[in-house]
């Protein structure tokens, strides 16, 4: 049983590291809660889309994790954290007491990561229809201004190009995991009360910083996975 708790705080940084039961023993439950007047995009299996949420929780679960509600099971791990209303829902089997937290100008990372199965995205295969295991490389970002949709979607994008710098600059010859999931969360531009920004491509102004953020907190979550490159330190 989770304890309960109100968390809230605009910060990655602010993240709550709890715990919930799964096969007889307890795991992570990693938990932000930046509160209303936030807008995220996320590929994730709970809340995944654009829209108003409240909370992110990044769950981990046992290798080989076989329930086929995960939707379900992180309502219920959110409810029994305190968490109400809309939020995100993460899932990974690798370490998210082992998060890395990064900021460049206001732009904020958080990432946990294993790499024990990877590879290119472009790769043969038919590819599946099932839902896919718990995802692997999970990427929360948050800045401080409104974006558009357009500009949400296209610092996903960003973001994964980032994600997949740091991988290449670690000798991971590949470029990310097949279930990893990104989340990017900024205020509403309902109650901004200014401007809202058109653009997080990685040379604009907020797109650029956030990049930085995601390449720096990736490398770190990743740097003790594996070798580095042949002739570098």
């Amino acid at each position: 049983m989770l304890p309960r708790t109100l968390l809230t705080g605009p910060s990655l940084a602010d993240a709550a590291l709890l715990s919930h039961g799964d096969q007889g023993r307890e795991w992570p439950l990693l938990v932000w809660a930046p509160g209303p007047g936030v807008r995220m995009v996320s590929s994730a299996v709970l809340g995944g889309g654009i829209g108003e949420r409240r909370w992110v929780v990044n769950a981990q679960v046992p290798p080989g994790y076989a329930r086929l509600d995960p939707v379900a099971h992180l309502r219920d791990l959110a409810s029994g954290a305190g968490l109400e209303g809309a939020g995100v829902g993460l899932m990974t089997a690798a370490s998210v007491a082992d998060r890395r937290h990064a900021v460049d100008g206001g732009a904020q990372a958080l990432v946990t990561a294993g790499i024990g199965v990877r590879g290119w995205a472009a790769a043969p295969g038919a590819g599946s229809a099932a839902a896919p295991r718990p995802g692997t490389i999970n990427i929360v970002v948050s800045l401080p201004v409104p974006l558009t949709d357009a500009a949400l979607v296209n610092a996903v994008a960003t973001a994964t190009e980032a994600k997949v710098q740091a991988l290449v600059e670690l000798g991971a010859d590949a470029s990310g995991t097949p279930t990893d999931a990104v989340c990017v969360a900024a205020p509403s531009p309902a109650g901004a009360g200014g401007s809202v920004e058109s653009f997080a491509g990685p040379r604009s102004v907020w797109g650029a910083r956030l990049a930085r953020a995601v390449h720096t907190a990736t490398r770190a979550a990743c740097a003790g996975l594996l070798a580095p490159p042949a002739g570098t330190r």
